[in-house]
């Protein structure tokens, strides 16, 4: 490969873990004035609406008895997550979201074992017990833990378990199917729903003129468009350039931008917060590895 090459997948590497890191200040930007089920409703709306003409034109490459699989990816991947995310983030700091949100590989591998006949091989039970530490240490970091802030911190590990439980639907029964498509069609397919949420919650009802509204609706949206429409096409992209371990690394830049905005936001992070991080990250590596012959 080029040094050209090799510079522009650094590049795109780096937008995406500053991207993907972001999202979580996004939802709590979003949190300020609108309600958690209406920040995510406009982020799976907005990248609906942006990825809508690549769904038209990719709708001819989802083969009609793989239609099913395509909406629960799209529930899996993106909506319930989004939701649980939204929900997670009005007790906890965005920062701490960033950190739970890189379990994903980790939650991959165990529901892959659980639920999807995975070989077991004993490095990935390593690491994933390694990972689990680390989370418990992040979730016992500050101290003062009580049962609210716990239920609100499983939000999103619930949510990280959907991305694995996708990841892993995706593998067995979308493998033969343009990934690009998956997405695409699967957003196309929940723009109906998330307009009859915005209606029930009330959303067409606000005044949205508001500079206080403006301001969360567009963080919402910035959260669709870049946190999931474009990101998810640059990903994409990355893969075929770089393929997918180096595309995978993302996992360990995302929660470190997550922590650079936390801390701009004025968010508290201790020294066994990062240690929970830096635990959980050693259980990923450790994971995803490929087992040496």
């Amino acid at each position: 490969m080029s040094y050209r090459g090799a510079f522009i997948n650094i590049v795109v590497f780096i937008a995406l873990c500053i991207i993907w890191g972001s999202s979580f200040i996004l939802i709590k930007e979003g949190l300020a004035h609108l309600s958690a089920y209406q920040v995510a409703t406009i982020r799976i709306l907005s990248a609906g609406l942006v990825l809508l003409p690549v769904a038209v034109h990719q709708w001819k490459n989802i083969p009609l008895n793989k239609l099913g699989y395509v909406f629960l990816s799209g529930l899996l991947g993106s909506f319930f997550p989004a939701y649980l995310f939204c929900l997670a983030e009005m007790k906890i700091d965005s920062s701490l979201a960033g950190f739970l949100n890189s379990l994903t590989p980790v939650f991959t591998i165990f529901t892959g074992l659980l639920f999807f006949g995975q070989v077991f091989q004993l490095h990935k039970l390593v690491g994933v017990m390694i990972a689990m530490v680390g989370m418990l240490v992040l979730l016992f970091a500050k101290g003062s833990v009580n049962l609210q802030f716990l239920s609100y911190a499983s939000f999103a590990l619930v949510a990280t378990v959907l991305y694995g439980l996708n990841i892993n639907l995706v593998g067995r029964h979308l493998q033969q199917t343009s990934s690009l498509a998956v997405v695409a069609v699967s957003f196309a397919l929940l723009l109906v729903p998330c307009f009859i949420i915005l209606w029930a919650t009330g959303y067409f009802s606000l005044p949205l003129t508001q500079k206080e509204l403006l301001w969360s609706g567009g963080a919402s949206s910035l959260l669709g468009i870049m946190g999931t429409a474009v990101a998810t096409i640059l990903f994409y992209v990355l893969i075929k350039r770089a393929g997918g371990l180096f595309a995978s690394m993302v996992t360990y830049g995302i929660p470190f931008i997550a922590l650079s905005w936390g801390l701009l936001a004025g968010e508290t992070i201790n020294g066994w917060q990062v240690a929970g991080l830096m635990i959980i990250l050693t259980g990923v590596y450790i994971t995803t590895r490929k087992k040496q012959k």
